[in-house]
């Protein structure tokens, strides 16, 4: 009977070490962003939060505020925090150099989202990429198409003289979307000789609401004579600054506003004049980043060192209240456009029909999807 016993003690003891090795297993992502609390992050932050749940993976959050040295430590943070892989928002594609040797060092896996490197301004970083097993790819939109559309949208409301405010100089989305304003104006000016349109230099607002507000102020008491103002993005809060400093100046509507990152009232701000148009409902890019690192750990996606995957992400474009209804209907508020077994699947998918349902995410897609 006593052997009968400690060979049960034996079993059950054994069988607890299996637990808690399987209990450390348990993977580990880190998210490194701007913020996990603005009107952009929080959505982000809703999204990640609900797939780790459903892929029973767990989370660590850092909030770097698009500030350089914050940027790079942050991999080193979720390094030592004992992270498998992690997912960066970064603000200059200079970073990722850093970023990349620390997850080489700490055999942790990365994937940008919302940015890509770009090679030919950062040759050095992107070849890096390349050369590193550890860095997975980028998740990312077409800014210059995004940026081309908005300054088309504004040109055919009647505007001709555009206040440009960026966040950060040298921000690779930033960038992106400056050179679509400027394709736009070119195009536009290249068919109207006689209807031209200015596109103003950028002033910088950063990305909190005072910086945002201050900064729009200013471009308006330099430029009285504008009727535009884009506020390329940031997270949000910029955007509600300039905003802001609009309404105090007595000039909602009378200066159209276009942005990219969806408010969570949008609908009232087309309602009352505050905004022109919106592109947005990106806050899915980063979900599309995280599933490609955690398949990455789990050795379903094979990573090279000598190119990585590269998944483009659909902008949404809004400007009238009722685009932005079916908008609001499926992918703000309690419900988020994809449930936990719709996660389970994307997860499991290989990375050629992951990067298509990518694609085809839409309202049209959700809708179909989910309506009753």
């Amino acid at each position: 009977m006593k052997k009968i016993l400690a060979l049960v003690l034996a079993l059950s003891l054994l069988c607890g070490l299996m637990v808690t090795a399987h209990a450390d297993d348990k993977i580990k992502i880190g998210v490194s962003i701007w913020s996990s609390t603005d009107t952009l992050g929080s959505e982000v932050k809703r999204l990640i939060d609900a797939a780790a749940e459903a892929l029973d993976v767990e989370v660590q959050w850092v909030d770097q505020a698009h500030i350089s040295e914050q940027v790079t430590a942050s991999a080193e943070t979720l390094a030592m925090a004992d992270c498998d892989g992690m997912i960066i928002c970064n603000s200059s594609s200079s970073e990722m150099g850093s970023v990349i040797k620390t997850c080489n060092d700490n055999e942790m896996y990365v994937a940008q989202f919302f940015r890509v490197i770009d090679p030919a301004a950062y040759p050095d970083e992107d070849a890096a990429a390349k050369a590193s097993k550890y860095y997975v790819g980028a998740v990312h939109e077409s800014e210059f198409d995004n940026g081309k559309q908005l300054v088309t949208i504004l040109a055919n409301k009647g505007c001709r003289k555009i206040g440009l405010e960026g966040w950060e100089p040298g921000d690779a989305t930033f960038q992106g979307r400056w050179e679509g304003y400027k394709a736009g104006v070119e195009e536009w000016n290249a068919a109207h000789a006689e209807d031209q349109i200015e596109l103003l230099e950028p002033q910088y607002g950063r990305t909190t609401t005072d910086t945002g507000r201050a900064t729009a102020e200013a471009i308006i008491d330099a430029n009285p004579d504008i009727d535009a103002l884009i506020v390329a993005g940031g997270g949000g809060d910029t955007l509600l600054g300039a905003i802001a400093g609009i309404e105090a100046k007595g000039l909602t509507g009378k200066i159209k506003v276009v942005s990219t990152d969806f408010l969570p009232d949008l609908d009232a701000k087309l309602e009352s004049g505050a905004m022109a148009a919106e592109s947005g409902g990106h806050y899915a890019d980063p979900f599309f980043a995280f599933l490609m690192v955690y398949n990455a750990i789990k050795g379903n996606y094979p990573t090279s060192e000598d190119g990585y995957y590269e998944m483009i992400f659909p902008y949404m474009f809004v400007d009238s209240p009722e685009s932005y209804a079916a908008y609001a209907q499926y992918f703000t508020g309690t419900e988020l456009p994809y449930t936990a077994d719709e996660i389970k699947a994307l997860a499991a998918m290989s990375y050629d029909d992951l990067a298509a349902a990518c694609a085809k995410l839409s309202v049209e897609d959700v809708v179909a999807r989910h309506a009753k």
